[in-house]
């Protein structure tokens, strides 16, 4: 029997199937928070720049209106004709351009800004962009990508990061976003691609394409529909509304909005769906960052007060790890911090919230493949180690690897995704779709490729405990070893700044855990030596015999990561992998 919402869930509303995103988004009568009581949806939080959210709609129109008559596009054709490119850091534009994109009836495909021109170019290649947004930063790479794909440079244009700034290179001017904003607003109006849908077009239409890296193999196309996108803005937005609700009664307000963070990259599906598209839907407000920098944000969030911290593990570590650093400033506006896109360990929680007592720290899980939560805590039933009870409209089983469903609790097994947030499949990929997304009688599922289990929090309710990707599961004399486990734990050490674990080959165990760590700047420790003794004792005192870290400690530089804060642990195993083979030794 497959596991549900828990009982004090609201139900999910209907989900509206022949509409776009950004008619979803931007007309009340879906649910939006009214567009006169919202704050300014997106707003620069290094050059203040903002739109209140009547202005952010006419420039959403304005834009449509322009890219129709740059591209000699219409608003009728297959959205397979009218697919652009977002490569760019952070700005107050980059979603409302892809919102402008949906308007038309196009899709957005955003590339991650870590990309170099090689990746970029796989990306834009695969998608058949027609063109291509970025910012001045990344023009250099964009402009070499998009020679290789023949995109011309007149299809290169430029996000700006601050106000009239002059973007200019190779000799070339390229037209700004804001040029075609002000071309648009001159031209006449022009009729939603929506307005002329069927029922479930927006089921079937591809509004995202955003590529996931997966556990191996080149980046996979996942196509996101418009109601995928507005299935899971409205799963969240349900899950949460009775704290919200709450929140607004003790305090004697009509409703309830608040400031958010919006530094994680619009190019992941964490922060464009949770960071932006929830956010601007019940009327909050989204300070923009381009990038990670620890004392710019620390300041952003004391001279704009935010409420609402939405984060990833690596930049909670680096508080907890910076707490001199951390009292310079006034955090005192900050009510929650949410996390997501990696594990957060029982361990790092209890330190942050040792710091921050007053904090809700919210954790919740998800997927590309599911345009985001799966589940997640909210403040009345915190339960650290958990990702928290599913959202409305999610159902999930668990699945042995002998395909057996377990409906017990503690028992892992992969995690099984059915809701109307779970995508169209991946682009051009055949093979994969047939292993991730499965027909059962009761519906379609994505199998996730993590293992998982259901447990009763302190509080009574179901939640999700993700133990760790299935393929990255080390086993050592049949048990199975979590990698996050042990990576949580090895952090509380205080000479571990940050840490991977893997499994390495043994003749007598199959495998066993070793560790990479980077020091804590000013380590007491008198050697490597002593430090690296002092860990492993730290892992024997606390965890069970196979465990330990067998494999031995390895001092690095630094940790491979995603921008979204996942350890990249397949480059680390390919890396000893080419080291043990240069050793002469058999893998």
């Amino acid at each position: 029997m497959p596991f549900v919402p828990p009982s004090w869930c609201p139900p999910l509303p209907q989900v509206p199937d022949s509409i776009s995103i950004e008619s979803f988004m931007w007309e009340e009568r879906y649910g939006r928070h009214p567009l006169g009581y919202s704050q300014d949806p997106f707003t620069d939080g290094l050059m203040g720049r903002t739109y209140n959210a009547f202005d952010l709609k006419d420039r959403i129109d304005h834009l449509a209106r322009g890219l129709c008559k740059e591209f000699d596009w219409t608003p009728e054709s297959s959205e397979w004709e009218k697919v652009i490119g977002v490569f760019s850091l952070n700005t107050v534009d980059y979603v409302p351009l892809t919102w402008a994109i949906h308007r038309i009836g196009g899709i957005a495909t955003c590339a991650n800004a870590a990309y170099n021109a090689h990746e970029l170019e796989y990306q834009l290649k695969d998608s058949g962009a027609k063109a291509v947004f970025t910012c001045l930063a990344l023009l250099d790479t964009t402009l070499e990508a998009a020679r290789k794909c023949n995109i011309p440079k007149e299809r290169v244009y430029i996000l700006p990061m601050a106000p009239n700034a002059t973007q200019k290179s190779d000799g070339y001017d390229h037209k700004t976003l804001e040029d075609i904003v002000t071309a648009g607003s001159k031209l006449p109006k022009i009729q939603p691609s929506d307005r002329s849908w069927k029922v479930g077009d927006g089921a079937r239409r591809c509004a995202y394409l955003c590529y996931s890296s997966g556990t191996s193999g080149l980046p996979k196309g996942v196509m996101i529909s418009h109601k995928n996108v507005i299935a899971n803005t409205l799963q969240i937005f349900t899950h949460e509304s009775p704290t919200r609700e709450d929140y607004a009664k003790r305090n004697m307000l009509q409703s309830y909005t608040e400031t958010a963070l919006g530094l994680l990259p619009m190019s992941h599906i964490y922060g464009l769906i949770v960071g932006s598209h929830v956010g601007a839907f019940r009327g909050d407000g989204v300070i923009v960052l381009p990038k990670y920098d620890f004392k710019v944000l620390l300041q952003t969030i004391q001279d704009y007060k935010i409420n609402m911290l939405f984060l990833v593990p690596p930049m909670i570590i680096h508080m907890t790890k910076s707490k001199e650093t951390v009292k310079q400033y006034d955090l005192s506006s900050v009510r929650a911090c949410f996390t997501g896109a990696a594990p957060l360990g029982k361990e790092t929680a209890d330190d942050l919230l040792s710091m921050f007592p007053s904090w809700a720290v919210r954790q919740g899980y998800g997927l590309t493949e599911t345009c985001t939560v799966v589940c997640s805590t909210v403040p009345e039933d915190i339960w650290f180690g958990s990702s928290g009870s599913l959202i409305p409209g999610m159902k999930v089983r668990l699945v042995t690897v002998e395909g057996n469903e377990i409906t017990g609790y503690n028992q892992p097994g992969e995690l099984w995704v059915q809701s109307p947030s779970v995508v169209l499949g991946y682009l051009h990929n055949d093979k994969a779709n047939k292993e991730t997304f499965v027909d059962e009688a009761d519906g379609r599922y994505m199998r996730t490729g993590d293992e998982a289990i259901i447990a009763k929090s302190p509080q009574g309710h179901e939640h999700i405990i993700i133990t760790d990707r299935i393929k990255e599961l080390i086993k050592v004399k049949g048990h199975q070893v979590a990698p996050a486990e042990l990576e949580a734990h090895l952090l509380t050490h205080p000479g571990v700044n940050d840490c991977v674990v893997i499994g390495v080959p043994s003749d007598r165990e199959g495998e066993v855990p070793k560790a990479f760590v980077v020091k804590a700047p000013g380590s007491i420790e008198e050697s490597d030596a002593l430090l690296k003794r002092s860990i492993a004792k730290h892992v024997e005192q606390h965890k069970t015999d196979y465990k330990r870290l067998r494999g031995g400690i390895e001092f690095i530089d630094v940790v491979p990561k995603s921008p979204s804060g996942k350890i990249l642990r397949r480059l680390m195993r390919d890396k000893e992998r080419e080291k043990m083979r240069k050793q002469g030794a058999k893998l």
